[in-house]
């Protein structure tokens, strides 16, 4: 099972998230998808109605950024890494 992180300021809304956790999932979509399934309420906050990747939310499979914000359909190894965090923005 890929090994999830997400940054500790989504455990304001979802105080029983873990900051690291390991959930089913092939791809990208599949990982956001366990989440919701564990977390209700949580994909909203990383995906739209549309399932594409919110502007200001990154997801990184090992060292590399998703490519397919719109599906989320990059692969996902059993033994991978998979960060997810909120992009800063501002100046």
């Amino acid at each position: 099972m890929p090994r999830v992180e997400l940054t500790a300021h989504l455990r304001r809304f979802f105080p029983t998230l873990e900051v690291e956790t390991r959930v089913e999932g092939d791809t990208a979509a599949e990982v956001v998808a366990a989440l919701e399934a564990r977390h209700p309420g949580l994909a909203h906050y990383l995906v739209d109605e549309q399932g594409a990747l919110r502007r200001h939310v990154n997801i990184f499979v090992g060292e590399a950024p998703v490519v397919d914000r719109m599906g989320l359909s990059d692969l996902v190894d059993e033994n991978e890494r998979v960060f997810i965090f909120q992009a800063l923005s501002g100046g």
